[in-house]
C-alpha cells in the first residue's frame, strides 16, 4: 500500500470515529496497529484514542506482531478488545517503578502501569504480552530525589512494585485470554475495584514478585501459569467490598524461586483453589493473614482447596476442605458463572449479561440513619430542638421532611452524633452485606476528615462555625470520639477493616494532627503542664468560653477522655508520655477527697430533684470546672457568674448539668498504672 493511500485510510478512520459510534460500528469493527506502519496506526494508544467512548458491541483493535514500547491508557471507554496477532509476538512493554512514579508528585497509581484502565467496563485482552520491564532492566537498587519523603530521597528497589496491568474503579467484566504479564517486582497484575470488579483470566501466564496477582473484588483464573520471584507471597485477594467477593483459581500451575510462599491477604478475602498443581520447591506455608494488615478478619479466614497437589508430596494444608465453605459447593459447581455469583458469565454458556442482584438485606436503624444523613456526610443531633431518635418510626411525610433538609449545615459531632452513625453503619454492613451502609459510613468518615482544622482540632459543628460552634471542642469528648473513629480506620481495626482502603492514609494523618493539637492545647499554669479546657480557641489554642455556664477553665471531666486517647497511642513519644504524666498528676492534685455527689429526689425543688455534694468516707469527687490559675473548683449558672459551691447556683442547672463526678477514678486506679507499667517501667519508658 502506498504512503498516500495509507494516509487516506487513516484519515477516513479518524473521520468516521469522530462522526459517532453508529457510523463507526457500521463501517468497521476492527482497526489494525502495526509498528512498521503497515496498519492504520503505529501505536496502540493512537488506535484507542480514535474510538468513541461508548458502544453497544466490542470494537476490536488488532495488534500485529512487534514490540510496542509505550504506556497504554483506556480511560472512560467501553467495549474494546485489544487482540494481538500472537501471544509471544505482540508485545507492549514499558519500564516504570511505582516508587519512582510516586516520587514525581503523583497522588495515586493512575499512570503507574504499562496498561492502565479506569471507568472502562467490558474490555477484552487476547493474545498479548504486557511487560513492565523496570526490574529486568535495572542494574540494582537506586536512590532518587523524592520531594514527598521527609528525607527528600527514596531508594527504588529493583524488585519493588512494578505493575504491568492496573485497573481502577469502573473497569469491570474484564476478560483476559492467552496473555502473558511479566514484571520482576510486586503487583504485576492489579485489577482493583473492591466493590464492582469482576475479572476473568484463561490460559495465561503471570510472572512477578510479591502479590503479583492481586485482584480486588471477584476474580476467576483458569489454566493460568504463575511464576513467583518473591519469598513472601505469589497471590493475594481483597474481598472487603462484599462478603461474597472471591478469587477462584482452577487448574492453575505454580512455579518460582526456591521457598516461595503461595499467598496472603491483608484484608477480608476468600480463596478457592481447585485442581491446582504446586512444585516441590515451594514453602510449606498456607495462604496466611499478613501481620502488617488489620486484625482478625470480620468474616473469618476463608481459604479453600480441592484436588490440589504438590510434586513430591502434599503439605497438610492442601487437604480438601470445600465442605467447610459457605454453601459447601462441590468442585464441579465452581465455574466462572459461580465465581461471579451468576451476575456475569464470560464463558458464554448462559446469556452474557449481568443478572439483577438479589435485594440487599436491610437494617431498620441503619435505614433511618440514611434518611438523616446530611449532604456533607455528617449527621445532626436534633432537628428543631427535637433530638434525633432512631428507635422512632417515621411516617412517609416525616421521611420526606427529613430528607428535604439534607443540605442544612447542622451536621455535628456533639452528643455522639456522626461518630455513632459511622460505627453503627459499618457494623450493619458487616451483618447485612448491604453496600449502601458502608458507603454512608465512608461519607461520614470523609466528613470527619473534612471538618478537622489545620491545627488538628475538631469543631463542634461543620460547616456552621457561628458562636462557639467552630471552636476546638473537647466538650463531652466530641473531638476524642472523632479521633477514636479515625484511629480505628487508620488501624483497620475490627469492622473498620471493611471500609475503603484509600481512607487509611488520610485517617492516619488526621490522627497525628489531632495528637499534635492535643499536646499544644494542654494548659501551662505557672510553667507547669496541667489539663485541658472543654473548649479551646481555634486560632490561639487557649481555653475559651462556650455557653454562659461553660467558662474558660480546666476540666476534670474532658481531661480524662483526652488522657485515655493518648494512652492508646502505640510507641508514645517522650512528649506524649510527659503530657500523660502531667495530666494524671493534675487530676490527683485537684481531687476532693471524702466527698461524693448524689442526685436526690426533693419535692421542694422546682425540678423535683436536686444534685448535692456530701461527705462520704473513702470517696473522691472531681469538679467539672477548675480555675485556670488557682485550680479551685467553681460552679456557674446561666447568669455566667462563678460560684464557690454547687448549692450557690440555680436548681435547674444543678439538677440538669454534670458539675461534679468521679470521671477520673478508673483512669487513675486501673488504666494509668497499666500504661505506666508498659511504657515507663519497661524498656520503652522515659
Amino acid at each position: 500500500m502506498s504512503g498516500s493511500m495509507t494516509f487516506m485510510l487513516r484519515l477516513l478512520i479518524l473521520v468516521l470515529g469522530l462522526a459517532g459510534g453508529i457510523i463507526c460500528r457500521a463501517v468497521a469493527r476492527q482497526i489494525t496497529v502495526a509498528a512498521d506502519g503497515s496498519g492504520m496506526f503505529r501505536t496502540v494508544q493512537e488506535a484507542i484514542n480514535s474510538l468513541p467512548a461508548h458502544a453497544s458491541k466490542q470494537r476490536v483493535i488488532f495488534i500485529k506482531n512487534g514490540t510496542y514500547r509505550e504506556q497504554v491508557f483506556i480511560d472512560g471507554k467501553d467495549h474494546i478488545t485489544l487482540k494481538g496477532e500472537s501471544e509471544k509476538g505482540s508485545i507492549i512493554s514499558f519500564a516504570l517503578a511505582r516508587d519512582a512514579y510516586r516520587c514525581g508528585g503523583n497522588a495515586d497509581d493512575w499512570g503507574v502501569a504499562t496498561l492502565n484502565m479506569r471507568n472502562s467496563p467490558d474490555v477484552t485482552l487476547e493474545n498479548l504480552t504486557i511487560v513492565n520491564s523496570y526490574g529486568f532492566d535495572a542494574a540494582g537498587d537506586v536512590t532518587i530525589d523524592c520531594p514527598v519523603e521527609p528525607s527528600g530521597k527514596k531508594v527504588v528497589s529493583k524488585t519493588g512494585h512494578q505493575m504491568a496491568l492496573r485497573t481502577f474503579a469502573g473497569t469491570t467484566r474484564l476478560i483476559v485470554r492467552h496473555c502473558t504479564f511479566r514484571a520482576l517486582g510486586g503487583d504485576t497484575v492489579s485489577p482493583w475495584d473492591t466493590e464492582g470488579g469482576m475479572y476473568y483470566f484463561k490460559d495465561c501466564t503471570l510472572e512477578g514478585g510479591v502479590d503479583f496477582y492481586c485482584p480486588r473484588g471477584w476474580a476467576y483464573a483458569e489454566n493460568v501459569r504463575f511464576i513467583c520471584h518473591n519469598m513472601s507471597a505469589a497471590i493475594w485477594h481483597d474481598g472487603s467490598g462484599n462478603r461474597d467477593s472471591k478469587t477462584v483459581l482452577k487448574n492453575c500451575t505454580f512455579e518460582g524461586d526456591n521457598g516461595f510462599k503461595l499467598g496472603r491477604y491483608h484484608r477480608e478475602s476468600q480463596f478457592y483453589l481447585i485442581g491446582c498443581r504446586f512444585p516441590q520447591n515451594m514453602a510449606d506455608a498456607d495462604i496466611y493473614h499478613a501481620t502488617s494488615g488489620p486484625g482478625t478478619p470480620s468474616w473469618g479466614r476463608r481459604v479453600y482447596y480441592s484436588d490440589c497437589h504438590r510434586e513430591g508430596g502434599d503439605f497438610a494444608w492442601m487437604k480438601d476442605n470445600l465442605a467447610t465453605a459457605l454453601g459447601a459447593p462441590t468442585a464441579k459447581q465452581i465455574t466462572a458463572a459461580w465465581a461471579f455469583d451468576n451476575r456475569w458469565n464470560p464463558e458464554g454458556k448462559k446469556k452474557d449479561v449481568a443478572k439483577a442482584a438479589a435485594p440487599a438485606a436491610t437494617d431498620t436503624t441503619a435505614e433511618r440513619m440514611l434518611i438523616y444523613q446530611r449532604t456533607i456526610g455528617g449527621w445532626p443531633k436534633a432537628i428543631s430542638e427535637v433530638k434525633v431518635d432512631y428507635k422512632k418510626a417515621l411516617t412517609e411525610a416525616e421521611k420526606a421532611a427529613v430528607a428535604a433538609g439534607a443540605a442544612r449545615n447542622d451536621a455535628t459531632i456533639d452528643n455522639n452524633a456522626t461518630t455513632r452513625e459511622i460505627r453503627y453503619l459499618v457494623e450493619a454492613f458487616k451483618r447485612t452485606n448491604n453496600a449502601v451502609y458502608r458507603k454512608a459510613a465512608e461519607r461520614g468518615i470523609r466528613f470527619l476528615l473534612q471538618m478537622q482544622h489545620k491545627s488538628g482540632g475538631f469543631p463542634q459543628y461543620y460547616p456552621d462555625s457561628s458562636s462557639y460552634r467552630g471552636q476546638i471542642t473537647y466538650n463531652d469528648d466530641a473531638m476524642v470520639r472523632a479521633l477514636w473513629v479515625l484511629k480505628d480506620v487508620a488501624d483497620q481495626k475490627g469492622d473498620f477493616a471493611l471500609v475503603d482502603p484509600t481512607l487509611v492514609g488520610p485517617a492516619k494523618q488526621a490522627v497525628q494532627r489531632g495528637i499534635s493539637c492535643i499536646l499544644r492545647t494542654q494548659y501551662v499554669q505557672n510553667g507547669k503542664l496541667t489539663a485541658w479546657c472543654a473548649q479551646h480557641d481555634r486560632r490561639t489554642l487557649l481555653p475559651t468560653k462556650a455557653r454562659a455556664f461553660e467558662l474558660p477553665s480546666l476540666s476534670g471531666m474532658e481531661t480524662v477522655g483526652i488522657l485515655e486517647f493518648l494512652m492508646a497511642v502505640d510507641q508514645p513519644t517522650s512528649e506524649i508520655k510527659l503530657a500523660i504524666k502531667a495530666g494524671v498528676a493534675w487530676l490527683n492534685e485537684v481531687k476532693m477527697p471524702g466527698l461524693t455527689v448524689k442526685l436526690i429526689e426533693d419535692p421542694k425543688q422546682p425540678s423535683g430533684r436536686d444534685r448535692v455534694i456530701v461527705p462520704e468516707a473513702g470517696a473522691n469527687v472531681w469538679a467539672r470546672f477548675y480555675d485556670l490559675e488557682t485550680n479551685k473548683p467553681f460552679y456557674v449558672g446561666r447568669a455566667g457568674e462563678k460560684k464557690p459551691n454547687l448549692a450557690d447556683i440555680e436548681n435547674e442547672r444543678r439538677a440538669g448539668y454534670a458539675y461534679a463526678g468521679t470521671w477520673p477514678e478508673k483512669l487513675l486506679t486501673k488504666a494509668y498504672p497499666k500504661w505506666q507499667h508498659k511504657w515507663e517501667n519497661g524498656k520503652s519508658g522515659l
